[in-house]
């Protein structure tokens, strides 16, 4: 149908679904979930799980829930040998960049709505963000012993592994993560602490300093995925 559609050529980029992949860590204690939706065009994804599976996960549920015109898939993994969610975040970005090349192989229209259409799809995006514009951090407290850092920004890969490593930099501990890619945007949340304490206000602002000069670079270095 797609593609071979006599109208398909008029339809623009509104026409094609919001692509979104959500790695959730904080709603299940034993198992990281992933969501994945794009309007009502995905399958069983029986070729995702076995991706995932590849990368030594196990997929213990799967659920599909619908909301309106979009169909929303979950999938409980853990890691194989184990049975624990997944911590490691190269292994988190491995997870992401997985489902949305398998969304880019499979759903070849989904790339004028992902920023890795650019490099890895039939079309690249249409429309190009802002990195200034669509960059937005901010730290609140969430409680006495940890702090909740948010980050909106253009998606990018090695994103996730170069906000945990300048974390890492100065010595900020990732409790749990919310990783959220919404078409070209990254959306990510991070539970974060410093020696078992929320962040105070000069250390957050190191932190939004840190992060606002790594996102307004160009591009990420290739060595750091």
């Amino acid at each position: 149908m797609l593609g071979s559609s006599p109208t398909a050529s008029d339809e623009g980029v509104d026409s094609v679904p919001m692509p979104i992949v959500l790695i959730d860590q904080d709603s299940d204690s034993n198992a990281t979930i992933v969501q994945l939706s794009f309007g009502d065009r995905l399958g069983a994804l029986i070729d995702t799980m076995k991706a995932l599976k590849d990368l030594g996960l196990e997929v213990s549920k799967g659920t599909v829930s619908t909301e309106g015109s979009v169909t929303q898939t979950k999938f409980f993994i853990t890691r194989r040998g184990t049975g624990r969610k997944v911590e490691d975040p190269d292994l988190l970005e491995r997870i992401r960049l997985t489902i949305i090349n398998n969304l880019l192989k499979y759903h070849p229209e989904s790339s004028e709505q992902l920023a890795m259409g650019e490099a890895f799809g039939i079309k690249a995006p249409e429309k190009k963000l802002d990195i200034d514009i669509a960059t937005h951090i901010h730290v609140t407290d969430d409680g006495p012993k940890r702090s909740l850092l948010s980050i909106e920004t253009a998606d990018r890969p090695g994103l996730l592994l170069e906000i945990i490593k300048i974390m890492a930099d100065i010595n900020i501990n990732v409790e749990s993560a919310e990783i959220d890619t919404e078409g070209l945007v990254a959306k990510d949340k991070f539970h974060v602490s410093y020696r078992g304490a929320a962040l105070n206000d000069s250390l957050s602002q190191v932190l939004i300093n840190c992060l606002r000069y790594y996102l307004r670079r160009p591009e990420t270095d290739e060595d750091s995925y």
